[in-house]
């Protein structure tokens, strides 16, 4: 998703007016204005073939002069309406702009519709510019005061076609006729204000909701099972950020123990993340709980993908640059480990490839959801419910999967289980469901990653992926940092560098497309 130089600026710069709104709700608007404009396009089409051919106009006046005021109004009319629909779905559009727009259009089609009522003397029934007028109203969210002038305005089309016809020669009836039958008119005329002020009033407690901290919400760019991440604004500052929240709404579809438990995760990841300071681990800017009992937390927005998706739309990867990649996650996790921290869900989707100023190929380890501590800072009891498996299967190490205690050396375990997708595009173990994967991971040998890569594997990466999944934790490389260590010791054709990066990123992404943190 392209990052919006406009989404990006701080909320204080926003004029006043609709603009209130949030940026998504005036978007929408934008969209039913522009339905609105198919449907007025639509129904001056429908009715020129219908005076034409399938009901020919019975006027008082020569047949001619009516039917070419009528083809001049549906031409003006059609091209008009399909104008602004054109300038609706344009990528460059101005949304307070086009919504006041909107209310010209409405003025346009309400002063047609109080022509053509009094072409024929006396209208029949009730106008079609009362429906307009409500229409309009929830359609395009505007101040009350602008919707009642216009609405106003909109309202006096009827008298206007009735004047404008007994200037032309029209037999009219008496203004006291004329001003009775535009009542409704009138009478939705006042009502609009009311209707804009709920519209405008509904979208701006939407805003306030999504006001968390310091930060305005933005766009949605990714949900997951620990809630939906936006995009977002700092009230101040020109800095793009990333939140990540459970909405009350999702919990209360929870018992409450799985509510507790997810609400904990929550807090957890939040302190987790706060604790470490590699520049290989997702920063933390604020966290924090809204007045509407909802859960966030505010970090860095990044503009890459995750190693699952990298691997899926592009390959699997070459060694060079597999273990250029491997050793910032080990970077990050030897931080955690030294802090007593394990991460429990180190996975491809958990992983995140990134531009970082001039920097590409630049590592992000993120979503310390199930971070747990072997030294005390973090306490883990309790916070699992009973029967919930933690982790992804794939990437789940045996004594985890055994229910055995853990330590660092199960996130060694499951980083080879990366390394293995990375050189190879398959997860060590495959079944039919999670439990047969599971026991794999428990009793099966996994195949060296050399049989199943297309690239040429030195033997010691081969042997290291393997030692990184060994059933035992004693037979694993001991730490992060000895694993990053022995990485740098693997033979590669030639190592990966910053241009080879540079290169490739510039050949195949997109300048700016952020991830979703989920």
């Amino acid at each position: 998703m392209s990052a919006n130089p406009e989404i990006l600026q701080p909320s204080s710069q926003i004029p006043a007016g609709s603009s209130q709104l949030p940026a998504d709700l005036l978007e929408q608007a934008s969209r039913r204005l522009g339905i609105m404009c198919l449907v007025v396009a639509g129904l001056w089409v429908a009715n020129y073939v219908m005076a034409h051919f399938l009901q020919p106009l019975p006027t008082k006046m020569p047949d001619i002069a009516i039917l070419r005021l009528f083809d001049r109004m549906a031409i003006v009319g059609t091209v008009g309406s399909l104008a602004l629909y054109w300038y609706t779905r344009t990528s460059g559009r101005n949304p307070h702009l086009l919504l006041n727009l909107g209310l010209g259009y409405e003025l346009l089609v309400s002063f047609k519709a109080g022509l053509l009522d009094w072409a024929y003397n006396a209208p029949m029934g009730l106008s079609w510019i009362g429906i307009i007028i409500l229409l309009f109203a929830a359609i395009i969210p505007s101040p009350p005061r602008k919707t009642f002038v216009v609405a106003l305005l909109a309202a006096s089309m009827d008298p206007l076609g009735a004047l404008i016809w007994k200037l032309a020669g029209q037999d009219v009836p008496g203004a006291h006729y004329v001003f009775f039958n535009a009542f409704p008119n009138y009478l939705c005329a006042a009502i609009a204000p009311l209707i804009s002020h709920i519209i405008t009033g509904l979208g701006r407690e939407v805003k306030r909701a999504r006001e968390m901290g310091s930060y305005v919400l933005g766009d949605l760019i990714g949900a997951g099972g620990m809630g939906e991440v936006w995009q977002a604004n700092h009230r101040f500052l020109a800095r793009p950020a990333a939140v990540k929240l459970i909405k009350p709404e999702v919990l209360g579809a929870m018992t409450r123990q799985q509510s507790d438990v997810l609400i904990q995760r929550f807090r957890r990841e939040a302190q987790a993340a706060a604790m470490l300071r590699s520049p290989h681990t997702i920063h933390l800017y604020d966290f924090g709980v809204t007045d509407n009992g909802t859960f966030y937390y505010v970090m860095e927005l990044l503009n890459g993908m995750d190693l699952q998706t990298l691997v899926s739309n592009y390959g699997p990867l070459p060694p060079a640059r597999t273990i250029h990649l491997l050793q910032q996650a080990c970077e990050s996790l030897a931080e955690a480990h030294d802090r007593g921290l394990i991460h429990r869900d180190i996975k491809p989707a958990n992983i995140q490839v990134c531009r970082m100023g001039h920097y590409c190929d630049w590592v992000k380890v993120l979503d310390f959801g199930l971070v747990k501590s072997h030294a005390g800072e973090i306490h883990d009891a309790g916070l699992t419910a009973p029967n919930m498996m933690t982790g992804t299967p794939a990437y789940t190490s045996p004594e985890s999967a055994l229910g055995e205690a853990v330590d660092r050396r199960t996130d060694i375990y499951a980083l080879g289980c990366v390394a293995y997708w990375m050189l190879t595009g398959r997860c060590v173990f495959t079944g039919d469901n999670p439990l047969q994967v599971l026991a794999r991971h428990v009793s099966a040998d996994p195949v060296p990653p050399s049989r199943h890569s297309g690239f040429d594997l030195s033997p010691a990466l081969d042997l290291l992926v393997l030692a990184c999944l060994a059933k035992k934790p004693s037979q694993r490389p001991a730490t992060a940092r000895e694993l990053c260590d022995r990485l740098g010791e693997c033979e590669v054709e030639r190592p990966w560098t910053r241009e080879d990066a540079s290169t490739w990123w510039a050949s195949r992404m997109e300048p700016e497309t952020q991830v979703a943190l989920v």
